[in-house]
């Protein structure tokens, strides 16, 4: 099939005005100012899309890391991901063909906090939120879902940490039979998907150009948003 992206850029302008869209019209009785705005990109993809999208509602901009959980027996197998607290999301579908040890778990699960943490320091110079995410509209944004693993944790843990006043999950494609969508439909106040293609292998197939984005572009971007670092 053909790409339905130029880059992460153009992903983001299409994205950008299917959410003022739903801002617009299916809040059309809820007052907000782009002071109640704030969005969150999973790095690094993520932070091209969410750039473009605070630009647009001229708000905030922040990072949210995760980090997916590798398997015992191949590393490239998202088995689920992990957030700063230790918090973490698991497919017990796929434990279920592929099992794990528990101190393996464990193991990973530290690493991967302590890896969330150095990241959280050098893209944002804090690990701390304190309260700027409390009765906002938050905007949670990646390039795609391929497995899940990672926004569907950073979605939990928003759930569970934070008193937001509405989620709203936007991707520009995910999988058409997706198990994740169906997951964050049940967390979110609502989940925008721009395309739902019935023949998925990975994200980057969606985009004519879907280059590595480094550290130092997170760094670039972040800040742009006031961030010291």
């Amino acid at each position: 099939m053909s790409t339905l992206f130029e880059d992460r850029n153009d992903a983001a302008y299409k994205l950008a005005k299917e959410i003022e869209g739903y801002l617009k019209y299916e809040q059309k009785n809820v007052t907000f100012s782009n002071k109640d705005l704030i969005v969150l990109a999973i790095p690094r993809g993520g932070i091209v899309l969410a750039n473009v999208i605070a630009s647009h509602f001229e708000c905030e901009l922040d990072v949210i890391v995760s980090r997916k959980i590798r398997h015992e027996s191949n590393e490239e197998l998202a088995i689920g991901a992990v957030m700063p607290d230790g918090t973490f999301f698991i497919n017990e579908r796929i434990l279920k063909i592929l099992p794990i040890s528990r101190k393996y778990l464990e193991q990973e699960i530290e690493f991967q906090r302590k890896e969330i943490n150095r990241r959280l320091m050098e893209f944002r110079g804090t690990t701390s939120y304190a309260d700027k995410l409390n009765n906002k509209i938050i905007i949670l944004v990646d390039d795609g879902i391929a497995t899940g693993a990672t926004i569907t944790a950073s979605a939990k843990w928003l759930e569970k940490n934070y008193s937001y006043n509405k989620l709203i999950i936007a991707v520009p494609v995910a999988p058409k039979t997706s198990e994740t969508v169906d997951i964050l439909s049940t967390i979110a106040d609502k989940v925008i998907v721009l395309y739902s293609p019935q023949d998925f292998s990975a994200v980057g197939q969606f985009y004519q150009r879907f280059d590595q984005v480094s550290d130092n572009e997170v760094k670039e971007i972040m800040r742009r948003y006031h961030f010291n670092i």
